[in-house]
């Protein structure tokens, strides 16, 4: 258990030590957008006093190594700072209050995992008994069938198959809603017939990964000693796969199913931005497109850590799943 431990403590520092990193690139990138807030806020009217009145009012007119340490002072104590929009919002009403970054992506953020975790309990389990399955019956139609499909599927774009999907299950069979406009306080059973169709975009997407990872560990598997054993036994096939073969072959499903998984985090903004969906992807898309840097950079940093903490969990799972990995010696 001791070294478990010290493994999982030696992940979490490289964890810290690649977001610090990530979020010097955050920054550079960010900041290195064209385009100013400033004259985008005042227009083709804007007057260079004007201008730098907003710049000193945001910050803006700062060294560039005093804004990330700021920046990043703030992110380590929880504070995200404020939109520049919400800044421009309150300055045209008034007064009015604003509302944090922070503030402004928690809910989207709560939409964005409501949408991978359903895509998650379709996707992971249909694609292990798919790769179960095409491994039972390798080299046959079903098993031919199955990795065209899904071959297919991944080499689509995401937002052609949103498409081919809103045109079969919402036109020309108006099953289900084309657009996912769900708002707080919505009932369940609404809030999932509305996320259906982004769900099943991502797991046409993410399916083909995780099926074929588990088709291949398995595979890899049925050559080795103790399944000849159990088969000359007379221990079913399929029993054979599921007891004795993917128990053994979990490490590498494990790390190909967090890795889709992070990609149902961070990869999520194309399908949102189709479906009108409310989560950080189209939060994150409006806000470049506004130049709103603060918004942007508190999203590209939320996917990072998303990444790096699913990435992290995929180790120390396939880690305890495998004891010649927590017993090197």
């Amino acid at each position: 258990m001791g070294s478990v431990l010290g493994i999982i403590v030696q992940r979490l520092a490289l964890g810290l030590l690649t977001l610090l990193v990530v979020s010097i690139v955050i920054f550079i990138a960010v900041n290195a957008l064209p385009g100013d807030f400033a004259q985008a806020v005042l227009g083709q009217g804007a007057t260079p006093e004007a201008i730098k009145s907003i710049r000193e009012g945001l910050g803006l007119d700062q060294h560039f190594l005093l804004r990330y340490f700021t920046w990043l002072a703030g992110m380590v104590q929880g504070d995200l700072g404020t939109s520049f929009a919400q800044l421009n919002f309150a300055s045209n009403m008034g007064g009015t209050q604003l509302k944090t970054v922070a503030e402004q992506i928690a809910p989207r953020f709560q939409n964005t995992m409501f949408l991978a975790g359903l895509t998650a309990a379709i996707a992971v389990p249909v694609s292990v008994a798919l790769g179960i399955m095409a491994a039972l019956y390798r080299n046959s139609v079903f098993d031919r069938t199955i990795n065209i499909a899904t071959l297919s599927s991944i080499s689509s774009p995401e937002f052609f198959l949103a498409y081919i999907l809103i045109l079969f299950l919402a036109v020309l069979n108006p099953v289900l809603p084309s657009l996912s406009n769900i708002y707080e306080g919505m009932e369940l059973s609404d809030r999932l017939v509305r996320t259906v169709l982004p769900a099943l975009t991502l797991t046409l997407v993410v399916t083909a990964h995780m099926m074929r990872m588990t088709r291949a560990a398995i595979i890899n598997l049925l050559a080795s000693p103790y399944i000849e054993m159990a088969r000359l036994k007379g221990v079913s096939p399929m029993r054979v796969i599921v007891v004795h073969a993917l128990p053994n072959a979990l490490a590498p499903i494990i790390n190909v199913i967090a890795l889709n998984l992070a990609y149902l985090v961070t990869g999520v903004v194309v399908v949102e931005v189709v479906f009108v969906y409310p989560g950080i992807g189209q939060l994150f898309v409006d806000s470049v497109k506004n130049r709103d840097i603060p918004v942007v950079q508190a999203c590209c940093l939320i996917f990072a850590a998303a990444y790096i903490l699913l990435n992290l969990a995929a180790d120390v799972m396939s880690i305890l799943s495998n004891p010649r990995l927590r017993h090197p010696k």
